[in-house]
């Protein structure tokens, strides 16, 4: 009998976390694919594309029919795609780009297994203040920025560049928890399934 409710495609502490708050019971296998977006892909086309894919991915792994769940998200500005930086100055040039200005965060979530699979796109805006190139320099050097889309993370240091946000939270953060919780509903995945309730 399996300890587990789905697997995860995902190496992510942050999207493990987010599963673990609301009660999912989970197993982690990465996937290892090609996450080079296509010529005059759209943003919300990319992460679709690359949470079914890395979806995919695993479920052609695994034994069984076991449900997988895959992620995505990227950061848009003035239509360009961010995602994970290539190097300290790819950072430099995102956060750059970013400083007092408007962006959107698109992570898309997809589950299934061998006969089905649905995808769903959160869209958060987030508005950074200005930055100064030595706090960026800095922010680099605590390591943070180095897997994150954007080169940032909402939920720890990077926390300090959000004037505000509109939209999913957790969304931001990786795994944007109301969609999640509808895919995991319409697959009969109980939600606080791994909850004790103590009386």
């Amino acid at each position: 009998m399996v300890d587990y409710d789905l697997i995860l495609a995902s190496a992510s502490s942050r999207r493990t976390e987010i599963l673990r708050q609301i009660g999912v019971r989970h197993q982690v296998v990465p996937a290892n694919i090609d996450e080079t977006p296509r010529p005059q892909e759209s943003a919300v086309d990319y992460v679709k594309r690359m949470a079914i894919e890395k979806t995919q991915y695993v479920i052609s792994l695994v034994p069984d029919n076991n449900l997988v769940l895959g992620a995505d998200t990227c950061v848009v500005c003035d239509s360009n795609i961010f995602g994970k930086p290539r190097d300290q100055d790819d950072a430099m040039e995102m956060l750059h780009a970013l400083s007092g200005k408007a962006h959107q965060v698109y992570t898309a979530v997809a589950l299934g297994n061998k006969e089905d699979c649905s995808v769903i796109v959160s869209t958060t805006d987030v508005i950074f203040r200005k930055l100064s190139k030595q706090e960026c320099l800095s922010y680099w050097q605590t390591g943070e920025p180095q897997d994150k889309a954007g080169s940032y993370a909402i939920q720890g240091y990077g926390a300090v560049f959000v004037e505000s946000i509109k939209g999913s939270y957790s969304g931001v953060v990786g795994l944007p928890i109301e969609q999640t919780s509808l895919l995991l509903q319409g697959f009969g995945v109980p939600i606080w399934g791994s909850a004790k309730i103590n009386k």
